[in-house]
This record gives C-alpha cells, structure tokens and sequence, in this order.
C-alpha cells in the first residue's frame, strides 16, 4: 500500500513538473517577437565647441512617442502600447517628425544636462527620420539638440529618465573621449569637455560584463531555449560540459570575428538558422538519449551562428576601436555566466529532484524538448516570413 501511495506521488510529481516547464515554455513562445518591435540601445553622440553643447541621438522615435517605458523591455509586443507603436510604424517619416514636432517640449523635458553646477534646458534643432518601406524591419531616427553652456563650464552631465530606455553616451571631438552605458535612468558621470575621461580597459570590461549576461537573462530568449536544449539531453555532466565547450568556443570566435566587422552575415540569415538550430537540437534530443559523436561537432556549427547573433547586439553600441577588445571580453563573459545562470536554474528546479527517476526522460525530457522544437519551428517561419 505504502510502495503505491509512493509511486502515485512520485507520478504526480513528474506531471507537475512536466506541466511547469510546458506552461513556461508557451509563454516564452507567445511572448516572443522579432524585427521591428525589438527594442535596442540608443545611442547619443555630443560634442561641446564655442560654449555650445551638441547632442545627435539615435533612437526608436515610434516607442517614446507611444509612451512605452522602455526601462527593461526588450519587445513592444510585450506592452500595452503596442497597437499605438504599430500605428506610428505606418506613418511616413514627415508624418511621424510632425508628431514629434507637436509633443517635443514635454519628451525633451526628461532630457537632463547639467554644466557649470546648474540644470540646462536643451532645444531640438533638427529631425530625421530614416525612410523605410518594409514595417518588419526596424526604423531609426536622430534628433539633434543644442543647448549653450554658462561661461565657466567645464565639466558637463547627461542622462534622461528611464522610461526612455538604455543609452550609449559618447563624446567626440577631444582627446581620451568619455563613452558610457547608461541604464534605467542612470546620468553621466562629470565628463570634463576638453576630453581625458576615456574609461580604462578594467573599467569597460567590468561594465560589459551585465550587458551581455543582460542578453542572455532575461532578453535571449532564443540563447536560452538553445541551452535548455542542450541541458535536457542529459543532466549529467560529462555530455553537458561537451556541448557547452563546444558551443562556448564557437561563438566566442564569430563573437570577435562579427562584432570587429570581418564576418558580416544579414540577420534575415542568421536570425532564422538560430532557430533552426533550436529546433534540430530539441529533435535530436526527442530520439537520441546519450550525447552522440557528430553532436559537439554541430554544436559547434550553431556556435557559430549564435556567436553572430551576439555581435550585432555588440555592433549597435557604436564602442570606440581602443576600447574594444576590453568590452567584448566583457560581453562575452557576461554572456557565459548568463548561460550558466541558465543551466544552474534547470538543474536545481528539474534535474536535482528528477534525474534520477526511469521517468525522467519521458515525462520531461522529451515533452520539453517537444515544445522547444515547435517554438524553433515557429521563430524559423517566422523570422523568414514576417
């Protein structure tokens, strides 16, 4: 009596977990978008000349006019301003710069400059808007701001609120330029104007670090899916350290070869064979129960994919070439310990209570590894067709 009310545990155990981990992996799928409703760094470039602050900056006009808070969100899908976003995106450029033109002085007021010890008011002075014909793919726009600085300035500071999302702040026109990653409303250190307040390398490498584990946990949500499929094939830890290392050192060498700009592959081919690679390795994971000979050599081959796809997030942040190789290094630690934040989850919440058990593989291994081959499936479509 005993050993059933055991067993009938231990199969309510399994179908529970089973049912955590599908309903997770559908929302994952429901929540997933790609292309124009992503949601990337902006980037402000400034220069002060002749007692004069100037600011270019490169954003997603669409989701501030929208009124997304853009502090965390890495899809506008994911907001409930997305139907207003997607009507902004239909607008001409001419159309979507009047807009702007009507609201300026109330966005702008969430621009904060200071120099000389006091707050600056800065004025929009000029508009663009990029003319695209396609609403799948992404649409930038500059603004240009100036503002005149008080006679004795000689360090300044920017930031803007968080709702306007992550900026890449970087000077120009000086010696030793100060470039910064400012997230959820973070302001500028005092950046003295005449240059001299370039980060060291230490400093860029630690600064990188949350940025690419930032892409892993929470935006990647195909990195992730990647690794879970690479985790449920086996939690033991020979065959995981296999695939980790080969996956690790493949995208490792497209990570530096892509984001240096020696490889340059279109993301309408890289985005939609990361999934291919989501879906096979869930299929292989359906009908093979060990780690197989050629599996650490495909691995490989979908590194290399995913190590592109890292570097077109690296790319956007415009980082200056003397700095470079400190922040890649960077990112890319930051990018393994979000994988292995990845695996450790899975195995505390799944493989440490139920790897053991003759059902493992059959109530969760290959029931997850299915809905990860349709969400691979999906995105592969997706991102060809849409």
């Amino acid at each position: 009596m005993m050993g059933r009310i055991f067993f009938m545990a231990g199969n309510m155990a399994g179908k529970l977990t089973v049912a955590a981990v599908l309903s997770s992996l559908v929302l994952i799928l429901a929540a997933s978008r790609i292309g124009a409703h992503e949601v990337s760094p902006s980037i402000g470039d400034f220069s002060t000349r002749d007692g004069q602050f100037q600011l270019e900056l490169r954003l997603n006009l669409e989701a501030i006019l929208a009124g997304i808070d853009l502090d965390g969100v890495t899809d506008t899908d994911e907001t409930e301003a997305a139907a207003g976003y997607d009507a902004l995106r239909a607008l001409s450029p001419f159309e979507l710069e009047q807009k702007f033109q009507a609201v300026a002085p109330k966005i702008i007021s969430g621009f904060h400059l200071r120099a000389g010890g006091q707050d600056v008011r800065l004025g929009l002075q000029d508009i663009r808007v990029e003319d695209i014909n396609a609403l799948e793919l992404p649409r930038v726009s500059f603004l240009k701001l100036v503002a005149g600085l008080p006679d004795d300035t000689t360090t300044i500071s920017f930031g803007w609120d968080s709702r306007f999302g992550t900026l890449v702040l970087r000077q120009n026109g000086v010696k030793e330029p100060y470039t910064g990653y400012l997230t959820s409303g973070q302001s500028s250190p005092e950046i003295t104007i005449t240059g001299g307040d370039k980060q060291t390398g230490w400093q860029m490498l630690l600064r990188y670090i949350p940025v690419g584990f930032d892409h892993i946990l929470p935006k990647g949500l195909d990195h992730i899916l990647f690794v879970l499929g690479l985790f449920f094939l086996s939690t033991y830890l020979r065959p995981l350290l296999w695939q980790i290392t080969a996956f690790t050192l493949a995208h490792t060498v497209t990570l530096a070869l892509g984001a240096m700009g020696w490889v340059v592959i279109s993301p309408a081919i890289v985005e939609p064979l990361i999934a291919a690679s989501i879906a096979y390795v869930a299929v292989e994971n359906i009908f093979m129960s060990r780690l197989s000979r050629w599996r650490p050599v495909v691995i490989f081959g979908f590194g290399l994919l995913h190590g592109l796809g890292f570097a077109s997030v690296l790319a956007e942040f415009g980082i200056p070439d003397d700095q470079f190789f400190p922040a890649l290094i960077g990112f890319n630690i930051g990018v393994e310990l979000g994988q292995l934040a990845v695996i450790a989850a899975a195995f505390l919440a799944v493989g440490v209570w139920f790897r053991h058990k003759k059902w493992y593989r059959s109530r969760i291994s290959v029931p997850a590894s299915v809905l990860i081959a349709v969400i691979g499936v999906f995105w592969f479509f997706e991102r060809i067709f849409m």
